[in-house]
Order: C-alpha cells, then structure tokens, then sequence
C-alpha cells in the first residue's frame, strides 16, 4: 500500500510537470517552393504523435501532456482549407483539413532561448492519391570530436568509422524514394549522449540507429553485433560496454537526473506511457533481427553474437523510438580492422543495415508512406558517378535484375534518372 502511495505521488508529480507545457499558434506562411509551414510554440519539447487521414483529407498532430492557451479556428490559403486545435484531456490535438492530398513532413521540433518551435509542412502534389511522408531515419555515429572512442589496429579511430559507415548509410536512404535520413553528426563533432537521443525526438525520427565499433583486450575477439535497450544486460560483454560508454563520458554521468529545462524527460515518461514503451522495445528486436539477417549474409563480416543483445546504452534510451546500436566489429582485432578501414567492409555494413531497416519498414509498414502499402521495389534516384554494378552491390541485387526490371541493357544512365530495384 506504501509503495502504491508513493508511485500515485510520482505520476501525479510528473503530469504536473507535463502540464505546464503550453501550447499556442505561433504562424502559418508559404516559403519559396511552395511548401506552407505551420509553426505552433511549445513551452518545451513534447512527446508528438501525427498521422493524415483521408475523405475528408486531414493532418492530425497531438502534443501529449500540454495545454492549450486558447482554442484555434482559422480558415486558411488553399491547399490547406482550415487549421483547428482544441483539448482533448491531456492532449493538444491540432487539425490541419486538407482540400486535396498533400506531401506533408513530420512536425520536428527546434529549441530556443525560453520557448520550443513546433514546425510541419505541406505542399500539394496533384500526382498523390492520399497523404504521403518520408520516413525519417535518425543516423547515430558514435563518438566524435574530443571522444575518439575506440582506437584500433591499423592506427584508427572509432569516431572516424562511425562516420565513414554513417555517411554510405546517410547516401542510400537519401536517394531512395521514401526515405529522409537525418545525421545525429554529419563531421567531426562531438554530440553529449543526451542530445543524440533528444535530438532524435525533435526531427521527429521513426527509428534511431547508432553505429560504433569496439576495442578488446583480446586481439583475438572480433564481429558485429547489435544491442537494443535494457537496464539489465544480456551478458557480461554488452554490460561491460555500456558501462565503458558513461565512463568515458564523464559529463553525461554527472547529467543524469539533471534534465536541461527544454529537455523530454524519457524516465517520467516510461512511467506514464508503458504500453507505448513496451511496444518501442518489441520494435527495437524486430529491428534488430532485421538487421542481423542482413549481416549474416555479408561475405565480409563475422557475427560477434549471433542474437540481439541488450545493455543499457545512454542513446537507445527513448521511450518510442524504436532505437539499435550496431557495433561493426572490433577494432583491436588485425581482421575487423582491416575491414572497416577499406571501403567495401564499411560499404557492406551500411548495406546491411539498410536492408534490415527496409525489411523492418516491410513487415511493419508506417501509415501515410511509401511503404504503406508494402512496395515490392524502391525508386532510386542515379547520382554523378554511379554505375550500376555500385549500385546492385549497395542494394544486394545483381545488374541483371536491375537492367531486366528497368529495360535498361544497352543503355546508359544519367543523373536525376529514376531506376526501380527489386528488394
């Protein structure tokens, strides 16, 4: 009965706290492609859920655990027909109603000073038979700046694989249709483990995955293996390497508990929302899978663990966001070394992943995307200096199968041409 009192006092606390985080209409323009942004203002960042329905053609967005400062009704420049927003409970539930089907971007979030700016797009498109988003991809690539990470043989450093992986990762999602992958780094930087994943949050990504490579004292231990979030660990490896993570984070240990006033708080929010976490980590193992199907197939990588594992790794920890960590190998083994230094090893990672991510999106397909309902083929788009046995390599595919599905034998590609690949 004690312990039913204080967790009745800590939800009570947490919904308060929740609460006091306003919303309010902030403006509405048309920027120079003719995309319309909607901006609300958020006390600070929330947890955000939107989705577009058709007949009528609609955008809803709810804001969790916020209040309205004052209810919205306001007629608006075509294609938008009307923007309203109301309370319902606990939630700020704002409505876009459409006159036609639009492509729309997820509401992201951007800090400021004192304030949180809500911001989503839609731009009409006469070729679109309902509502349509990308995906967004949420790219991690583990250390960076002052956090070399990992320093292996061949005399590498974690923080530049991650990156080079993260970037032919970041390459693929970007020319395939559907998919918007978003750079957690994109150089040299170094990322607070706190921000990676509240930055995740804010762009609003439908899955998280980070990329790292290890170091052991054994030479002799190597493979990739690929971790979602517990707070126990499966085996003394995974537990070892998510303690080594904090430890050379000195500046993220002495932050926990201690949120910045913007910030989300994931632990409060696991208590209020157990079923959306729950089903985040079911989503998180069938990613996983997903993925370790893939590097089992690779010819050049070698599992460390054959099964997901589990530790408790800092950036996996949001509560919705289907979240991996994928370590690439070892870089103190002579063999994983040499790997992920040359281009086809770290090429054939980010292919793996890739196509798990794709094969996830395929058994659990989002609504309101291109793979909703599930494609048998991507579109990609040729950039300067493809050829297309790159291209069939990147994709798992033979050039035959990409020359037959597009009637291309003979024949050149250009940049900007569109091809279909079977995957």
């Amino acid at each position: 009965m004690k312990q039913l009192i204080i967790l009745s006092c800590l939800f009570f606390i947490s919904f308060d706290s929740y609460t006091s985080n306003l919303a309010e209409f902030s403006s509405i323009k048309e920027l120079p492609n003719g995309e319309i942004r909607i901006t609300f203002k958020l006390s600070k960042v929330a947890l955000v859920k939107s989705y577009a329905l058709d007949d009528p053609s609609r955008i809803v967005v709810d804001v969790k655990d916020s209040q309205l400062k004052k209810e919205l009704d306001s007629r608006q420049n075509y294609p938008i027909k009307k923007i309203r927003a109301s309370q319902d409970g606990s939630t700020s539930r704002i409505v876009v109603d459409l006159y036609e089907s639009v492509f729309w971007k997820k509401p992201w979030q951007i800090e400021k000073k004192d304030h949180v700016l809500l911001i989503f797009e839609v731009k009409k498109d006469k070729e679109l038979k309902r509502n349509i988003r990308d995906i967004i991809v949420a790219i991690d690539a583990g250390h960076g700046g002052k956090d070399p990470g990992a320093v292996g043989k061949l005399n590498i450093l974690e923080k530049d694989i991650t990156l080079l992986i993260a970037k032919e990762l970041e390459r693929t999602l970007r020319d395939t249709k559907g998919y918007k992958p978003v750079m957690i780094r994109g150089d040299d930087s170094f990322v607070d483990l706190n921000d990676r994943y509240q930055n995740a949050r804010k762009v609003g990504a439908d899955i998280f995955i980070s990329i790292h490579a290890d170091a052991f004292r054994l030479s002799s231990v190597k493979g990739a293996s690929v971790f979602v979030w517990s707070e126990e660990a499966s085996s003394i490896t995974a537990d070892n390497l998510s303690k080594k993570e904090l430890a050379n984070n000195p500046e993220v240990k002495a932050k926990i508990g201690k949120l910045d006033v913007n910030d989300f708080d994931e632990d409060a929010a696991r208590t209020l929302y157990q079923l959306v976490y729950e089903a985040k980590i079911e989503n998180s193992i069938l990613l996983g899978n997903k993925i370790l199907d893939k590097l089992r197939l690779d010819p050049y990588t070698k599992l460390h663990k054959k099964n997901v594992e589990f530790a408790d790794f800092r950036v996996l920890k949001s509560i919705d966001i289907p979240s991996v960590l994928v370590e690439s190998g070892f870089l103190s083994n002579p063999e994983d070394a040499a790997r992920l230094k040359g281009k086809p090893g770290r090429r054939m990672i980010a292919r793996s992943i890739f196509l798990g991510i794709h094969n996830y999106f395929k058994e659990k397909p989002k609504p309101n995307t291109f793979m909703d309902p599930v494609q048998t083929s991507v579109e990609y788009t040729i950039q300067k200096g493809d050829v297309i046995s790159e291209i069939a390599i990147r994709f798992g595919v033979t050039v035959d199968e990409i020359t037959d599905l597009n009637n291309l034998r003979g024949k050149a590609i250009y940049p900007g041409q569109k091809i279909k690949i079977a995957i």
